[in-house]
């Protein structure tokens, strides 16, 4: 089942990219710089290029997936926010995109001190928030692929 990865040309993001693509399945890779998504169009994964501060983008390049992974640490990254005035904005608007999109489960990938509302993870049917604080990227991301193969979260 398609998963999409929301901020796949960060750090944890590009590993998590990795460990989904190991695994098999259509990957999808949201990314914000062009440059980024044209290494990423040589690789496994199908690649949507755009801001992650337009709700509307994230919901296209999230229709008909099953799962998203949110990297939380590509809204307030300093990358630019045409649609948004907040790192909050970004976030809910993220909420809205999959709940518009119909995904079934998302797996927000924050860092240790990051305020979810809860209202945005509840946005999908099923949800899980993994704080990325003293784990390595390879662990986190082989905790994500391990969440977005189980029957349920």
């Amino acid at each position: 089942m398609p998963v999409l990865v929301v901020g796949a040309d960060t750090p944890m993001g590009s590993a998590i990219l990795s460990a989904l693509i190991e695994r098999g399945g259509e990957v999808r890779a949201f990314v914000t710089d062009p440059l980024a998504g044209e290494a990423l169009r040589h690789g496994q994964a199908k690649v949507a290029v755009g801001d992650v501060s337009d709700e509307s983008h994230v919901e296209a390049a999230a229709a008909q997936a099953f799962s998203a992974i949110l990297v939380t640490a590509c809204a307030s990254d300093g990358r630019e926010l045409s649609f948004a005035d907040s790192p909050r904005d970004v976030l809910a608007g993220w909420a809205r995109a999959l709940r518009a999109a119909r995904v079934r489960r998302a797996i927000w990938v924050t860092g240790p001190t990051a305020e979810l509302d809860p209202d945005w993870i509840a946005s999908t049917p099923e949800h899980a928030v993994l704080r990325a604080g003293v784990a390595s990227s390879r662990d986190v991301a082989e905790e994500v692929a391990r969440l977005d193969e189980a029957g349920v979260l």
